[in-house]
């Protein structure tokens, strides 16, 4: 118990527990050194107790009547924690349209009301959830995987047909070995024993990037395959609706989405029945179709008559070992959810992780032995399993059963993926590889924005191959196998560094695990490369290009806006401090009215030198301007700038840029008026100047763009 927890550990410093606080990093030791190095040299305004207005939002015994926040949200939405913080008791909405409620409103229906950051500890699940959630890609993968590694054995004639046994004891020995070492993984690494952060820590960034890349792809294929088998398994039994495979699918993934979104523990409840009850009925088919072949002395029935197209040789049962590996695809499901689990969560997740592969191999070998008992051989207008129950269950409802659970769990599968994705985006996007808008947690606290992503993603595939099951599981294999080899390999390296107790064991059991999905991943990769995979051999090393790319991104910009000591600051850049602000606050005016004089006022009251400036046409409406500014009292300095080209963006943005170059240390304010209109199809009628302005002011080094909003109520 001293070892694992020792390396409960050391894992913790590679991973962090997920929580929604993850979106806020804390400030290294050299940061908040400069932090206090800073305030010491601050001399702006001392802090008043004493503010216009009360900061705890004390109410009085009238309320005030409500505005079009109160539409939303009660008016009495925080309550006072501790001096100095408040909390707000529910979660509001933005102001905004009528349309923009309406939205809000179809969204809470479909998604559910928030849940508060604290309920992130009960939105975890339980061993007997868990299992068939994180399981159900394991699973399903045994309705397609024996049929796709016969479809290739059919090739070479229905003799080698028998092959399937010998190459299916192979798989099941891959299937053990690689279950033990994710089994090792998970106590390694109880935060998170994803490929991603198992290669990334033991073998340097690019192999944990490129981990990361085949496991996306896995994700997205998961997700496309899944759905397209599960709609085979429909149009199967119902052939009239083989037109609609594609809506019918699409459709499925949005349904998918929508019930992830309303989060973790919610969709685990929407898909256990179905994968126990799929398990359940494969296991009576097997015992039925097993009974029936003991009453004949076990012997096999002849196949039926197939042509040989190809010749039976070494890359052709390659490909048929390739193909049938896909029965793998999501064994590591388990290892990269840990942090899902109630607590013991890497107990839990390792008990859970082997029930699932005890399933996996008693369901696949029980298949893969009772389809040669039969002689069933693929068909390409019906699939093997609803060929199964046809022969299992001549008559009753068995074969209905047998099809509608066969389609729930692979329509189903694919929430695996959508548990696993997320999270992966999580990690990558804490470490500055992917976008960090995959940090944050929806209402629900689920990853909304990977959720969304991997929705997407999977439909734009699914519809771009025609929901095939054919045409996408030569991209499958490539990219879960190498996740597999780089992240068992990486716990090779993992025990090598530690040197426990005991760890010659497990370095072994990763070291065969390893090398078997290694060599699976060359027989993929070769095997497979004409048909599609080299799809994925090629899009691998582009994803890792672009997560470094991202990488790189943020790196800039944290070296750009990490705390420093102002010496050592670049002059442009030391404005940290107040007294190293030296200020000119520039209104634009284009005529004098309500909304240019609430500016110019705004603007008066800051203290700062001002100045006020006017583009005209020509000559003549200069000219014109200037008398009205007399007219009003000539207050602050004007300046005027003739455009007899018309422009007024470009050459104001110059004029600014100008005034910026003469004194690189002064900070331009620029405060632009602006028309809030409250109904939007009004909003053609107006040029929208002030926001083409701030875009153009935008890319310059030291301007400050504000606007003072002057509301029109219709």
């Amino acid at each position: 118990m001293l070892r694992v927890g020792a390396e409960r550990d050391d894992a913790a410093q590679a991973g962090t527990v997920v929580t929604p606080s993850a979106e806020f990093p804390p400030l290294g030791d050299e940061e908040r050194a400069a932090l206090g190095r800073i305030g010491e040299r601050w001399r702006g305004p001392r802090r008043a107790d004493d503010l216009p207005v009360d900061p705890t939002l004390g109410r009085h015994e009238h309320h005030p009547a409500p505005t079009r926040f109160g539409r939303l949200a009660p008016i009495d939405m925080f309550t006072v924690a501790q001096p100095g913080e408040l909390v707000a008791t529910g979660a509001a909405d933005l102001p905004g349209n009528r349309a923009g409620r309406s939205v809000a409103r179809v969204r809470r229906t479909l998604i559910g009301p928030p849940l508060s950051s604290a309920s992130v500890l009960y939105e975890r699940m339980r061993k007997l959830v868990a299992l068939p959630v994180l399981s159900s890609d394991l699973l399903s993968s045994v309705a397609y995987g024996p049929e796709a590694m016969l479809a290739v054995l059919v090739l070479a004639g229905s003799a080698a047909l028998g092959l399937a046994l010998p190459l299916a004891a192979v798989l099941v020995v891959l299937m053990v070995a690689v279950g033990l070492s994710y089994r090792q993984t998970i106590p390694a690494y109880p935060h998170g024993a994803g490929s991603y952060i198992v290669a990334g820590d033991n073998l340097g960034r690019t192999p944990g990037l490129a981990a990361a890349a085949g496991l996306m792809l896995d994700y997205v294929l998961t997700v496309s395959v899944s759905i397209a088998a599960g709609v085979h398994a429909v149009t199967s039994a119902l052939p009239g609706l083989g037109r609609w495979t594609v809506p019918l699918g699409v459709l499925v993934i949005a349904v998918l989405l929508a019930g992830n979104l309303r989060g973790v523990r919610t969709a685990g409840n929407i898909f256990v029945l179905p994968t126990y009850a799929f398990v359940v009925v494969l296991l009576v088919v097997l015992a039925v179709g097993y009974a029936k072949a003991a009453s004949r002395g076990f012997a096999p029935l002849p196949p039926p008559s197939a042509p040989a197209a190809e010749g039976l040789g070494l890359l052709l049962v390659l490909r048929a070992f390739s193909s049938g590996a896909v029965s793998m695809t999501g064994i590591e499901a388990v290892s990269n959810a840990v942090p899902a689990f109630r607590p013991t969560e890497w107990r839990n997740a390792r008990t859970t992780l082997g029930w699932m592969v005890a399933m996996l191999v008693t369901l696949f070998a029980g298949l893969i032995g009772l389809i040669h008992l039969d002689g069933l051989a693929p068909r390409a207008d019906e699939t093997l399993l609803s060929q199964l129950g046809r022969v299992t269950f001549p008559s009753g409802p068995g074969y209905a059963i047998l099809q509608a659970t066969t389609a729930l769990i692979l329509l189903l599968a694919a929430n695996t993926a959508f548990n696993d994705f997320p999270r992966l985006l999580f990690f990558m996007a804490r470490d500055g590889h992917a976008p960090r808008r995959f940090l944050h947690m929806g209402d629900r606290l689920a990853f909304s924005n990977g959720l969304v992503a991997l929705a997407l993603t999977a439909a734009v595939v699914f519809v771009a191959f025609g929901g095939h099951t054919e045409r996408l599981i030569p991209l499958y294999a490539v990219g879960v196998f190498l996740a597999f080899t780089l992240s068992q390999t990486g716990m090779v390296v993992h025990w090598r560094r530690r040197r426990g107790p005991g760890w010659r064991r497990r370095l072994a059991v990763n070291a065969v695990g390893a090398t078997l999905s290694g060599l699976v991943l060359l027989t993929a990769a070769v095997a497979k490369f004409a048909e599609g995979a080299w799809v994925v051999v090629l899009a691998v090393p582009l994803l890792v290009l672009l997560f470094r790319r991202i990488h790189g991104h943020y790196d800039r910009l944290h070296r750009a806006l990490a705390l420093h000591s102002p010496p050592s600051a670049p002059p442009a850049e030391c404005d940290e401090l107040p007294q190293q602000v030296r200020h000119l606050v520039v209104v634009p005016v284009a005529r004098l009215n309500r909304a240019s004089l609430r500016a110019l006022a705004y603007a008066t009251s800051l203290g700062r030198p001002t100045l006020a400036v006017h583009l005209a046409p020509a000559q003549d409406e200069a000219d014109r301007f200037r008398d009205q500014w007399r007219a009003w009292g000539d207050h602050l300095k004007l300046e005027t700038i003739v455009s007899p080209y018309r422009s007024v963006i470009g050459p104001l943005a110059h004029y600014l840029e100008a005034l910026h170059a003469a004194s690189p240390d002064l900070t331009l304010t620029v405060i632009v008026p602006e028309v809030v209109l409250r109904r939007r199809r009004y909003r053609l009628l107006h040029s929208r100047a002030e926001q083409r302005l701030r875009t153009a002011l935008r890319a310059l080094p030291g301007v400050v763009v504000t606007s003072v909003p002057v509301h029109v109520s219709r």
